[in-house]
């Protein structure tokens, strides 16, 4: 029983953060559906942006039809965009939680911030894609499927949705992620997700560039906004941990008759453990959720 109770425990961490993750997803896909425009609105803000767009940005019908001179790119790309938004986003964060826990608060919390302030995007300022918009663009999901918003998903889906691109915003967190906690040579492999998913949502004509540029920049402000509230609360812990050293020293205090932690022996030089601990870059052997990068870190083991 205390084997079962002791697994249970341990298990617990893990089967709230998926609890969490499912809810997340399932609030994405549920929140674009919150806010339904007609088309109107939707298509009114799509001639505004393309011509806002010609003023300075490539014309994505014409990247659009260039990219269509290549056997089989309309159907590749719409398989990438509807199969790996999701799973390659669920990978990163197991593999996050799995090889570099210390970063897994921090990478969850970005995604969340990213895909709130997306959704409210979306409400504000619903966009036609351009297969939709009228201005040119091949409908591939349309012409050569799959397609991610079928005849069945009607009334169901948003499909005026398309500011910004949380299909690029999540790309490039997955890109940034990697390259920022991991060492292996893979991880350049890995990064190049975020600038095929640019060129995917192009291709199959589901969004402007203008849409990944706004995706981009919640992304930044997610990052800093999450990094800011790290850094208060980290504030805090300290202003506590003070607050209860002063109080130790003082009669009647709230920490008086604790025993202070005794100091943890640090270990010789060639006693054997200290090199072993060199060799893992510094960190401890028994330390689960290790952050230190393995070689093959980009495999889970």
């Amino acid at each position: 029983m205390a084997s079962v109770a002791m697994r249970a425990g341990r298990a617990r961490p893990l089967l709230t953060e998926v609890g969490l993750l499912l809810a997340l997803f399932s609030f994405y896909k549920w929140g674009r559906t919150l806010v339904q425009h007609g088309p109107g609105e939707a298509l009114s803000n799509a001639k505004w942006l393309w011509g806002f767009e010609r003023e300075w940005l490539p014309n994505e019908v014409g990247f659009q039809h260039w990219a269509l001179g290549w056997d089989h790119t309309a159907f590749l790309a719409n398989v990438y965009y509807v199969s790996v938004h999701f799973p390659g986003t669920a990978l990163l964060l197991i593999w996050v939680y799995a090889r570099h826990r210390s970063s897994y608060r921090r990478v969850r919390n970005e995604l969340v911030v990213l895909t709130a302030a997306g959704l409210v995007v979306h409400m504000l300022f619903p966009l036609a894609p351009p297969r939709l918009a009228g201005v040119g663009a091949v409908d591939t999901m349309l012409t050569v499927g799959p397609s991610a918003y079928p005849a069945a998903a009607d009334g169901i889906a948003n499909q005026y949705a398309a500011m910004p691109s949380l299909h690029i915003g999540w790309a490039i967190l997955v890109a940034v992620t990697v390259l920022r906690v991991s060492r292996s040579r893979w991880r350049w492999a890995v990064a190049l997700h975020a600038p095929v998913t640019v060129f995917v949502v192009v291709v199959t004509a589901n969004h402007y560039w203008t849409d990944g540029l706004v995706a981009a920049v919640l992304l930044a402000g997610a990052m800093a906004l999450v990094a800011l509230l790290e850094r208060v609360r980290q504030g805090g812990g300290h202003a506590a941990d003070a607050h209860e050293l002063r109080g130790s020293g003082r009669p009647g205090g709230g920490a008086a008759g604790r025993e202070p932690r005794a100091a943890r022996p640090v270990p010789a030089a060639g006693d054997g453990h200290g090199d072993r601990l060199h060799d893992r870059g510094g960190d401890r052997e028994d330390a689960p959720g290790a952050d230190a990068p393995a070689r093959d870190d980009l495999v889970l083991a």
